[in-house]
């Protein structure tokens, strides 16, 4: 069984008993949240239901189980012969969720 949902503008495979990584939400840990934006809904005995574009009247409830640090990307720019060279980082912030159904 899983969805399709949209979160924070970007589109997200969740199956349920599954954690996921979305891009940061503004919420407590130990919170739930609602998703009411679902695309898809793919059931047990292959059973689908497509939305235009969301499916009605279908919320899904999730955990937030925290706030997790992405792998760290690292950016060198250069210019030859000229003295120039810039290193600049960036971590990326996600939070963990877990669908309950």
């Amino acid at each position: 069984m899983y969805w399709l949902v949209e979160l924070n503008n970007k589109q997200y495979k969740i199956e349920q008993g599954k954690p996921i990584l979305v891009d940061k939400l503004d919420v407590k840990k130990d919170s739930e949240i609602s998703i009411d934006k679902v695309l898809l809904s793919r059931g047990d005995k292959d059973e689908v239901m497509i939305g235009t574009p969301y499916i009605k009247d279908m919320t899904l409830k999730a955990k937030v189980l925290g706030d997790v640090s992405g792998k760290k990307t690292r950016v060198f720019k250069y210019k030859r012969r000229k003295d120039y060279r810039r290193t600049i980082g960036s971590r990326p912030q996600f939070t963990r969720i877990l669908v309950q159904g």
